[in-house]
């Protein structure tokens, strides 16, 4: 790294609500020792969102004591979640500077944010708004073009509105990334979304919160 470029990459700087240890309670790495770094701001106000406590607030980190911190938990997983994450400009470069450090990095991002230019290493888990999330349409469907095998895309469904929507849009997606469909929390119960995925044999791999089930609404879980 040049001397200027690495002048540049010390002073940038992300407002980050908390950075924890956990489980991975949702993709494809679900059950792996992971640290999140939660940060803070979001412009969306989805029905659903389980993390209003970030919505404001949170301290301001250099990316070299977010990758200290990050460290310090000694494993490999780390998810990069909000919030928003690309809702602040500094964290593409976070996430190729994790990927630079040995992790295996992925993002939580909603679909209304382009994805296209984040570092190829990064798995990207975009999260598509459904209507009953009140943000369907800030979906940003160009840029689901460019999610390769390695990603995958989050349907949160909370009524059968909601699921029969999802299923048109499966049927229009052309992408190798994973679908994964999840009951919203609270407003639809895990087993009747089991029950209509089966009924309708969809390629898609049903998935529950693991943290919701093993920790609840404890937050830094």
């Amino acid at each position: 790294m040049a001397a200027a470029e690495a002048v540049r990459a010390a002073s940038l700087t992300l407002r980050i609500t908390e950075i924890f240890l956990s489980l991975q309670g949702e993709s494809n790495t679900v059950g792996y020792p992971t640290v999140f770094v939660r940060t803070t701001g979001c412009p969306l106000r989805c029905t659903y969102c389980d993390t209003a406590y970030a919505f404001s607030g949170g301290q301001v980190m250099s990316h070299d004591d977010i990758l200290e911190r990050v460290a310090g938990f000694g494993v490999r997983h780390v998810t990069v979640t909000g919030g928003e994450p690309l809702a602040q400009p500094s964290t593409p470069a976070l996430l190729t500077r994790l990927c630079d450090a040995g992790r295996v990095v992925s993002i939580e991002t909603s679909g209304a944010f382009d994805i296209a230019a984040l570092d190829p290493r990064v798995v990207r888990v975009v999260d598509v708004k459904t209507p009953a999330s009140g943000e369907a349409a800030r979906n940003l469907w160009p840029t689901f073009a460019s999610l390769t095998a390695r990603d995958q895309i989050k349907f949160v469904i909370c009524d059968r509105a909601d699921y029969d929507w999802s299923r048109a849009r499966l049927a229009e997606l052309d992408t190798p990334a994973e679908i994964l469909f999840s009951p919203g929390h609270g407003s639809l119960a895990a087993r009747e979304l089991a029950d209509w995925v089966v009924a309708d044999r969809l390629p898609v791999r049903f998935q529950i919160q693991l943290h919701k089930v093993l920790w609840g609404d404890e937050p830094g879980r």
